[in-house]
C-alpha cells in the first residue's frame, strides 16, 4: 500500500490516519509539485508532469495493491500508477475529486463538498484524524504539571487562519480574544491558546494581546516543534473554542467528547468582507462550475444539528453525544473493496475454481 503525501498537512493526516486504521504495511510516497502543476494536471488524466522528480520519492516497481491519495494534485499521480502497474491497483481518494467520482474505486468526502452519495462514495461528518486515547494520555502526562496552575475549567482556543470562507485579520482576531475571554471569565476558568501554521503574524499578535484571563499561550512557528502543546491542550482542556476555518482542529476537538464552541469570523466581518470569496465561488457555481462548491458551513451545520458543537456565544446545554467511529467504518469499507478485488482477480485467473 502506498500513501501519496503532498504539501498540505491536513491532507497527509487524513491519508495516514486511514492507512494506520487499515493495519497493513504501507509506504509514504512524498510528492513535490511544480508551481504549474494545475495546468498539466487538468490537461492530462494520468501523468507525472506536475511532479518535481528530483525532489519526490521514486514511483517504481514493485507496485502496490492500494494507493491512497488526497487532494487535487495527487489525482493524476494515482491514476498514472494504476496505468503503469503490471497488476490491479485499487485507488482510494480522500476529498473532492476533480476528475469525478468514477475515476476512483472509492472516494471519501466530508459535507463541505456537494458530492452525492453513491456505491463508491463514503460520506464522513468530519475529516479523519490520528488522535487516539493513547496519544492523549501520553500528552496529558507531559503537560499536566505545566498547566495545573491555571484555574478550571480550562478552555482550549485553537486558532486557524484565512480561508476561502473566512478572514482572520487583526480586528477579527481581537474579537475572538474578547469573546473567548468572556466565556472563560464567566466560567471562572482560563484559556489554553494556540495558533497554527495558517495564522497570520499580525492576527496572532492581536489575539494574544486581547486575552484578558489567565492563559497559556503558544505561537506556532514550525512543524514538529517539541514544545508544541497542541496535544496537551486537547488532552487537558475541559472545553474548546475552534475557529470555523479549520475542520481538522474541529474534528480533533470533537473527538475528545467535550463541548466545542465554533467561532465564525464571518459574524464579525465588516460589510461581509470575510465572505467575499465564498460569494464569488457561489457565482461561479451558477455558471455550472460545481467543483468550486466548497462550503465549510455545511460541516458546522452538521455539528450544530447533532449537538456536538455550538456557535461561540450560544449556550452549550447537556453533554455532546458520542461521535461515531467513522475512521473504523471507512477502513472497513476499504477492506471490503480489496477483498472484492482479490475475489474478482481470482475468478478471472481461475474461472473453474470451486466447480465439480
Amino acid at each position: 500500500m502506498w500513501v501519496l503525501a503532498g504539501q498540505r498537512a491536513g491532507d497527509n493526516t487524513q491519508s495516514s490516519a486511514l492507512a494506520e486504521a487499515l493495519g497493513w504495511p504501507y509506504e509514504t510516497k512524498r510528492v513535490v509539485y511544480r508551481q504549474t502543476e494545475l495546468i498539466s494536471n487538468l490537461a492530462f488524466d494520468a501523468s507525472l508532469l506536475g511532479r518535481v522528480r528530483s525532489r519526490s520519492d521514486p514511483l517504481e516497481p514493485p507496485w502496490p495493491d492500494l494507493v491512497i491519495s488526497t487532494g487535487r494534485r495527487s489525482e493524476p499521480v494515482a491514476r498514472w500508477i494504476r496505468r503503469r502497474a503490471d497488476r490491479s491497483v485499487t485507488l482510494v481518494h480522500v476529498g473532492r475529486p476533480w476528475r469525478g467520482v468514477g475515476a476512483f474505486d472509492l472516494v471519501v468526502v466530508t459535507p463541505q463538498y456537494p458530492i452525492a452519495a453513491g456505491p463508491c462514495v463514503v460520506q464522513n461528518p468530519l475529516p479523519m484524524h490520528r488522535l487516539t486515547q493513547a496519544r492523549l494520555a501520553a500528552a496529558a502526562e507531559t503537560w499536566r504539571t505545566r498547566l495545573e496552575h491555571l484555574p478550571r475549567p480550562r478552555i482550549a482556543l485553537l486558532a486557524g487562519g484565512n480561508s476561502e470562507l473566512f478572514t482572520l485579520d487583526e480586528r477579527i482576531a481581537a474579537a475572538l480574544a474578547r469573546d473567548a475571554s468572556a466565556l472563560a471569565r464567566e466560567a471562572g476558568g482560563s484559556l489554553l491558546v494556540t495558533t497554527s501554521a495558517r495564522t497570520p503574524t499580525a492576527s496572532a499578535d492581536a489575539l494574544f494581546t486581547g486575552i484578558a484571563v489567565p492563559s497559556e499561550n503558544y505561537r506556532w512557528d514550525r512543524p514538529g516543534a517539541t514544545d508544541n502543546p497542541y496535544l496537551g491542550f486537547l488532552a487537558l482542556a475541559d472545553a474548546f473554542i475552534v475557529t470555523g476555518d479549520s475542520i481538522s482542529m474541529l474534528a480533533e476537538a470533537c473527538a475528545t467528547g467535550r463541548p466545542v464552541h465554533i467561532f465564525d469570523p464571518g459574524r464579525h466581518a465588516a460589510n461581509g468582507s470575510a465572505d467575499f470569496s465564498a460569494g464569488l465561488r457561489r457565482r461561479f457555481q451558477n455558471f455550472g462550475l460545481a467543483r468550486l462548491g466548497r462550503d465549510l458551513r455545511r460541516i458546522h451545520d452538521g455539528l450544530l444539528s447533532r449537538g456536538s458543537a455550538v456557535m461561540l456565544g450560544d449556550p452549550f446545554e447537556g453533554n455532546p453525544p458520542a461521535m461515531r467511529d467513522y475512521l473504523s467504518d471507512t477502513a472497513a469499507r476499504v477492506r471490503r473493496l480489496l477483498v472484492a478485488e482479490v475475489q474478482n482477480v481470482n475468478s478471472r485467473l481461475y474461472p473453474l475454481a470451486g466447480s465439480t
